[in-house]
């Protein structure tokens, strides 16, 4: 089953299940409020049924437009950990990011007018289904509701200001997310073996396969169940792959008007163009 958070009106939403090429509006305003009904969420959204819009118009939403929380993973593939220079880490690097830095599979990333160092991250994201705590690595996977593409777009002269990166991965409208949840059934286990990729203008900036995480999914809830709550709706990116444009010699970063694509075998495309903001 695959799942997205569609925009119905002015600031509305509406969870929506893919059937064909068209998406079935469901009564819950986003897929997390869907995942927060109750652990029967699969079968309220098998059986729920509403206004059917075409996927082709559909103005899709952030998956998860308000997660209680964003946890990011960094260095958590061998190519980037090496083309950053860092060493390889004994335990996840975890950030977070606010949901004010999420948008949706085809809205415009915002540039800001602070910095012009903004930079690419394709993601695996992880969508939690089921609350849990001190989760056991055996039996992290079935606390997953599915997988989704993100891209971690980063602006690098803030996130290197400090050894804390935080201020360069949550600037508002930089993190799109989507286009939908894929549920875990349609995928390999902890979504492994999949082909992730990232172009700039057509141009194959990054291309890996989530089978090289450092650190896969039931490690990473594992270990993050373990620091709090893990919650419904709660997404975890778990780290980009070698080919970031900080990693480059010379630099490359994004510019206003590239066109971002970012793709998870299986899961789906997001589609972004880059947009500069003024003060």
């Amino acid at each position: 089953m695959r799942l997205s958070t569609v925009r119905v009106a002015d600031d509305q939403t509406a969870a929506a299940r893919l059937e064909g090429e068209e998406l079935v509006l469901l009564p819950f305003s986003d897929v997390g409020a869907l995942l927060a009904a109750g652990d029967d969420w699969p079968e309220r959204a098998v059986a729920a049924g509403g206004k059917r819009v075409p996927l082709a118009e559909a103005s899709l939403a952030p998956l998860v437009p308000h997660p209680n929380k964003i946890i990011c993973l960094g260095l958590n593939y061998a190519t980037h950990i090496k083309e950053m220079g860092r060493p390889t880490p004994a335990h996840p690097t975890l950030f977070a990011k606010y949901d004010g830095s999420l948008i949706g599979a085809h809205d415009d990333i915002h540039m800001p007018p602070v910095s012009n160092d903004l930079d690419w991250e394709a993601e695996l994201a992880v969508v939690i289904g089921r609350a849990g705590r001190h989760i056991p690595r055996e039996k992290a996977l079935k606390h997953v509701a599915g997988y989704t593409v993100a891209n971690d777009v980063t602006v690098r002269d803030w996130q290197h200001r400090t050894r804390e990166f935080l201020s360069g991965k949550t600037f508002e409208a930089t993190t799109p997310v989507g286009p939908a949840l894929v549920t875990a059934d349609e995928v390999p286990p902890g979504a492994s073996g999949l082909t992730i990729s990232c172009s700039v203008d057509g141009h194959t900036m990054q291309k890996s396969n989530t089978a090289d995480l450092l650190f896969d999914v039931a490690d990473t809830i594992a270990y993050v169940s373990t620091i709090i709550t893990l919650l419904p709706g709660d997404l975890i990116l778990t780290g980009t792959p070698g080919g970031v444009g900080a990693g480059r010699d010379p630099k490359v970063f994004l510019r206003p008007g590239q066109e971002l694509v970012t793709t998870v075998e299986g899961l789906g495309e997001l589609r972004n163009t880059v947009t500069k903001d003024q003060l």
